[in-house]
């Protein structure tokens, strides 16, 4: 669990950096993304400490990871600020259910991994909220798009589960 949900939160982090390459901070929606960014740095460094505290091996995918995040990010942004608002309710759709699927498999095990997840699915819950707001459905080819990034974060989850 550690593991991938660092994985995520890198992705997340790398996606918004991709975002802001593009759009620079002139805009709502920039601002809007930076705010995000920083929460998912905030969850980047609570997983990585995670991480070193209990051994637990970083995904070797990483390197994909770093390069796919920002790609999907400049992309979307380069669509428009709609289409980056799109990704990231993509984005968090998964994350929810993903967080929301191992807040049932812990129960009772992991007070503290548990209290972890169930505070950055919120913020998680958030972004999607802001990005709705914002104008994500306005987004062209919006279906499309959201059903492609979803598969997509749903692929990588699966992948770095397991390497």
């Amino acid at each position: 669990m550690i593991r991938v949900n660092q994985a995520g939160e890198y992705g997340a982090k790398r996606i918004y950096a991709g975002q802001l390459a593009v759009m620079g901070d002139r805009t709502a929606a920039s601002r809007s993304i930076a705010h995000m960014a920083e929460q998912e740095q905030r969850h980047l460094s609570a997983f990585d400490q995670m991480i070193a505290e209990r051994g637990v091996r970083p995904t070797a995918l990483q390197p994909i990871w770093d390069v796919a995040g920002f790609a999907l990010g400049a992309v979307t942004a380069a669509i428009g600020p709609e289409a980056a608002m799109a990704c990231t309710v993509a984005v968090e759709t998964e994350i929810d259910k993903h967080y929301a699927e191992q807040l049932e498999q812990l129960g009772d095990s992991e007070p503290e991994l548990s209290a972890m997840i169930a505070e950055f699915q919120a913020e998680e819950l958030e972004h999607k909220a802001t990005a709705l707001a914002e104008g994500a459905e306005r987004a062209p080819a919006y279906p499309v798009m959201s059903a492609v990034i979803r598969a997509g974060c749903r692929a990588a989850i699966s992948l770095s589960k397991r390497i």
